[in-house]
Order: C-alpha cells, then structure tokens, then sequence
C-alpha cells in the first residue's frame, strides 16, 4: 500500500514587510548605479562595475518580490522545492521565502457540499431518491494535496458511493424493517451519523475531516412514489380505525358497567348485544347516525 504523506511545518519563512523594504532600497540602488555608470560611461571612465552592481541589484529586487506570499486567514500554503515537499505556511500573514518554490494555496474554511439526487435501492429493493449535505474542511495540507488527484472531486464521489452503501444497507420506511432495525426514514439521527463515520473512513486518506454530514432528501422514487403513498394513506386509516375502535369497546364496557352498578336498568344477554351493537354503530360510524326512537317497551 502507497505511504501516506504528512504535514510537515515550513520553517524558512522570514517576515514579509522587512523583506519588502529591502527590496526596495534594492531596486533604488541598482538604479542609481545604473544611471551613474552611464554617465561615466558618457565621461568616458570606466562603467562596467557599477554596470554590473546595478544591474546585480536589479536582479535581486526580482529575486525578493519573487519571495513574497500573502496568507489570507483559514488559507495556507504548500511549499515545494524542485518538486519536493518542504513543508506547510498556515500563519496568516506576509510572508518571504525561497524564492525558487512553488506555492499552492489551500483553504482551510468549512466547504458545503449538496450531493446530486442519486437514484439507488434500498435494503429490501425499492427505488428510491437519496441526497446528502456534508460539511468539510482540510485537516491535512499534505495528504491533501499529494495523496490524492482533486481532493473536491475526491469529496464528491466518495459522497456519492457513501450514500449508495448506506442505501443498501437499509430499508426505506420502518414497515419494512425487522423489528430492531434502522429505517432511512425513521431513524434520521442513526442514519446520519452513520453516514459521517462512512465518509471519515474514506476521507481520512485525503486529510478531509468531515464536520457534519446528514440527509438532504429522501424519497420514493417517481414509478412506485403513488403506490408507496396508497400503502402509507391505508396504514394510517387502519391506526386510526384501530383506535376508534379500541376507544368505542372502552366506552361500552363503561357504559354496561354504569348501567348494572347503578342499577337502572336489567339487561338480558341479548338485549345487552343489541345495546352493545348499536352503541358500536354510533361510535365507529364515520357519519352522524340518525337515531330511531322507540315508544312501546324495551322488548317491542
């Protein structure tokens, strides 16, 4: 397996303001010295040395610009000298270094990134729509720069084949899960964190530290999305006659308990069901029902 890289601090920063003046005073002089052997020049006395001190100052005026990098904050820079690593600048600031390297910056702020609705399978092979927002910064300037191709790209992706692992794994809705089991849609913290710990794994390689990482959207996917509807409206209709139901048998054994402990009336076994039905009918009905009143005696 490929050795990962590490961030190494770079040591050979000098401040960047100093520098600058320098460099100026450099260029001042090279000037001069320029403008001087020309006019010797003219005055026919010797004009090479100070030719040469000018343009010498000139040149390293170049040199010291050269040298100059500015660190905007949460930004920092990877220093590279002929092609090797000599180490990260996260101080922000102005800063002069050798002049030679390469520089390539890097952020270290929080990136957001709202994954694509992927259309995958869940656990038990219903199509559904899954989308992801993860929060991420660089932890590691080094891996990330020289472990991996495009450290964003890398993000992406590996979002992508995290949300379809976790897809896989489990069911869509709670129905179809086996008792105990994490639903995509009824265990929404379970879920995210579990989506966190699956992309720290596969970000780690690439010194990304994820911050956050939690469900988007989630939904049936268009062809099944009515069924799905039809089959959630139905168990809810039979929770909710379950209930109905469970109070209206409540109500009724209350009521022939009120009526024998009272003692307002004695009920036969059969007389007590037709009372027990009715009572049931006004109950359960889903309309008002119309009541029929009887004038002879309760047996006619």
């Amino acid at each position: 397996m490929q050795s990962r890289s590490r961030e190494l601090p770079y040591r050979g920063a000098l401040p960047g303001i100093p520098t600058l003046i320098l460099a100026i005073a450099t260029l001042g002089i090279g000037i001069w010295r320029i403008v001087m052997a020309i006019i010797h020049g003219k005055a026919d006395e010797p004009f090479l040395t100070p030719l040469l001190t000018g343009l010498g100052c000139v040149l390293a005026f170049a040199l010291m610009i050269a040298s100059l990098t500015l660190i905007n904050p949460n930004h920092s820079k990877v220093i590279l000298l002929f092609g090797k690593y000599k180490g990260s600048l996260r101080r922000d600031g102005f800063f002069a270094v050798n002049p030679f390297t390469v520089r390539r910056d890097v952020s270290l702020r929080a990136h957001n990134f709202n994954s694509d609705r992927l259309k995958v399978n869940d656990k038990v092979g219903n199509p559904i729509e899954i989308g992801a927002v993860v929060v991420w910064r660089v932890r590691d300037t080094a891996q990330a720069q020289f472990d991996v191709e495009d450290y964003e790209s890398y993000v992406e992706v590996q979002t992508e084949s995290a949300l379809r692992t976790l897809a896989a794994n489990h069911p869509y809705d709670a129905d179809d899960a086996r008792p105990g089991e994490t639903s995509l849609r009824g265990s929404a913290d379970v879920v995210s964190q579990e989506l966190a710990r699956e992309l720290t794994e596969r970000l780690d390689m690439a010194g990304i530290e994820v911050l956050e990482a939690r469900l988007a959207h989630l939904a049936y996917a268009p062809e099944i999305a009515s069924a799905m509807l039809q089959r959630q409206q139905a168990d809810a209709i039979i929770a909710a006659r379950t209930r109905i139901v469970d109070g209206a048998v409540g109500m009724v054994r209350m009521a022939l308990d009120e009526l024998k402990t009272g003692g307002v009336v004695e009920l036969d076994e059969e007389r007590k069901a037709a009372m027990v039905q009715n009572l049931l009918v006004v109950l359960c009905s889903e309309r008002g029902t119309q009541p029929v009143v009887n004038t002879g005696t309760i047996y006619h």
